[in-house]
């Protein structure tokens, strides 16, 4: 799902990147005002993991690679604007370091996998989380929705600016990227859903932190 240099004209690029910047920096000032002292090393932790797992990636057709995202996790349990910048954090460092993805194109990714991730995950979790009345099975059930939903419509999204950009049909994008990762939704959906088991088993209060906290609800 990284798109490398090269594979974006100029000006989607160029939109992917003041987008990006303006939600980032949204996402500074909206966090600064509701991190909780709790929350600092639960961004650390997350990304950490989420790096590790976007690692074991695998390419696939339009110049992208596979991979599972992490967006609907830290949006959970960080809510959408901290989960936006622990996103933004590991694309970079992806970006910088192991040339995951082009500089270039980094706004077009961060949009894709940090904003739309994020904020599309959070919303369709918050939607099943408050039918569901707050229980157990809606937080499952609604992690698992919006891991799902996360990694398929940036996954569209990808297609959608290759396809701008010329490099690649829509239908030969769309297929290529929305296809393939349909299928690894379901498997980030099992990852989400098993952490969030695994949370609310032994640290039920991460998932209180937003409110706690007065956080991103």
């Amino acid at each position: 799902m990284h798109i490398p240099d090269g594979f974006v004209t100029v000006p989607v690029a160029g939109a992917g990147i003041a987008v990006s910047a303006g939600c980032v920096a949204y996402a500074v000032k909206a966090t600064n005002k509701k991190l909780g002292e709790k929350q600092v090393p639960l961004m650390g932790v997350l990304a950490a993991f989420i790096f590790a797992a976007q690692m074991l990636n695998f390419p696939i057709a339009g110049g992208t690679s596979g991979h599972v995202l992490g967006a609907a996790l830290a949006a959970v349990l960080l809510g959408p604007w901290a989960g936006i910048l622990v996103m933004t954090c590991v694309l970079v460092v992806q970006s910088l370091i192991f040339q995951d993805g082009g500089l270039l194109a980094l706004g077009v990714n961060v949009l894709n996998m940090g904003v739309v991730g994020c904020l599309a995950s959070y919303y369709i979790y918050r939607g099943v989380f408050l039918l569901s009345r707050g229980s157990r099975t809606g937080v499952l059930l609604g992690g698992g929705i919006a891991a799902w939903f996360s990694v398929v419509i940036a996954a569209t999204m990808a297609a959608l600016e290759l396809a701008i950009s010329g490099t690649v049909p829509y239908g030969v994008a769309l297929l290529a990227m929305a296809g393939v990762h349909a299928l690894i939704g379901i498997g980030e959906a099992l990852i989400t859903t098993a952490v969030l088991s695994l949370i609310l088993a032994t640290r039920v209060d991460l998932l209180k932190l937003q409110k706690a906290e007065g956080g991103n609800t």
